[in-house]
């Protein structure tokens, strides 16, 4: 085993630990809260930092990971998540809005600082020649991340019906700093440290292709949260009279199937243009939601119609998801790759607060439907931004996949 190699999986364990928890803690809110009462409204702004401070982290910790390396930003995440999940063991008494908020600002932060580290580090692994290994080793890294979220719904909703909330979050707390201390010991020092130290002025890209594919995330991900994040599960709890075990399941695995397109998608996406292969994906996606919202009006109390939908706008969106992951670590630079990698994900943090806000209010007030109309016009305007995005030198890509 090479040492890429063995950092690679070192990167990936420490991915896939962070993710079981942050799924678990995130089905362990929506449903502990719906049950004690709380509004679709009230439940989306317990998540308004964890979005918000994401933007931030995204921005500054890219930043952070030129200046100290990406070794040190994941090992920070990962003890932010423990020290978020042990706010989070207090009297029920104590949790109270203003604390479970604080609680998910620092889960905010640890979700990001980790998924940014991840992301950039793999760049740093791949040879520039070898695209098609990086897209592939993209896609295998953003496909078992989200099939272990699916993981982490269905746990959370498990733990929480075996071992009440406080209960959950404490072992998924000690679980965590088992797997802190062994990153710690196992995760290179230097990884990702650029040569020349960055400066401020450098945290805003200067690259149109970095910039479009970041609008369009925005965009792209708003789409998935407005419907998604609050609305679907509480939906799913009043509507249909699931338990917390049926909707924690049923979101499970639709983040498990997601998960497992996206490794997938470098043989279904095939060796097309990148450019036009994000154009065309985006389109078809934009048609699903407005189609599912047609039937819902007319068939609101419809599983089926719900359900086959759902699934299949989450294989469509895997797909997108896929392309774009691999497009921005393809374009960004290689010294200070967290920079822009970093700035990308500013953006999709952004696109996951619009989609959470959005998700509570417009579910609250107009239902479910009128979030998946909602959703439709943002897939619209992510694709329409990707008309802009350049291409990689054709030269280059005929070559990295003539090698694959």
């Amino acid at each position: 085993m090479t040492p890429a190699v063995r950092q690679y999986l070192i990167i990936t364990g420490n991915y896939w630990a962070f993710t079981l928890t942050d799924g678990a803690l995130r089905m362990l809110v929506v449903l502990h809260f719906h049950e004690l009462g709380y509004s679709p409204l009230e439940i989306a702004l317990l998540f308004v930092f964890y979005e918000l401070f994401g933007v931030v982290t995204n921005l500054f910790g890219g930043y952070l990971g030129a200046r100290i390396g990406l070794n040190r930003t994941m090992n920070i995440g990962l003890f932010l998540q423990i020290i978020a999940l042990g706010m989070l063991t207090v009297p029920a008494a104590m949790l109270t809005v203003p604390w479970v908020m604080a609680a998910q600002a620092l889960s905010g932060i640890a979700k990001d600082l980790n998924k940014m580290s991840a992301k950039s580090g793999v760049k740093l692994l791949v040879a520039e020649t070898e695209q098609s290994r990086l897209y592939r080793w993209v896609a295998l890294l953003t496909g078992s991340k989200n099939t272990l979220k699916g993981v982490g719904f269905f746990l959370g909703g498990l733990l929480l019906m075996a071992m009440g909330f406080q209960g959950a979050v404490l072992t998924m707390g000690a679980a965590l700093a088992l797997v802190w201390i062994a990153s710690l010991l196992l995760l290179r020092e230097d990884l990702g440290r650029s040569k020349a130290k960055p400066k401020f002025s450098e945290l805003l890209s200067k690259s149109r292709a970095i910039n479009v594919l970041s609008a369009a995330r925005l965009f792209l991900f708003g789409a998935r949260d407005v419907w998604f994040v609050v609305a679907l599960p509480v939906y799913m709890h009043v509507a249909f009279g699931w338990n917390s075990w049926e909707v924690g399941a049923f979101m499970a695995t639709w983040v498990i199937g997601y998960g497992g397109v996206q490794v997938l998608a470098p043989r279904l996406t095939g060796l097309q243009s990148r450019r036009r292969s994000v154009i065309f994906w985006a389109g078809v996606l934009t048609l699903v939601p407005a189609l599912l919202a047609v039937a819902m009006s007319s068939y609101p109390m419809s599983q089926l119609i719900l359900v086959s939908g759902l699934l299949l706008f989450g294989v469509l969106f895997a797909i997108n998801s896929s392309l774009h992951s691999y497009l921005i670590v393809s374009h960004a630079r290689t010294d200070g790759v967290s920079l822009d990698v970093g700035f990308y994900y500013m953006s999709n943090a952004a696109g996951r607060l619009l989609g959470t806000l959005l998700s509570g209010w417009i579910f609250q007030i107009w239902g479910l439907s009128a979030c998946l109309w909602v959703s439709a016009a943002m897939v619209a305007l992510a694709t329409a931004i990707c008309v802009k995005l350049p291409e990689r030198p054709t030269s280059e890509v005929r070559n990295s996949f003539a090698s694959a």
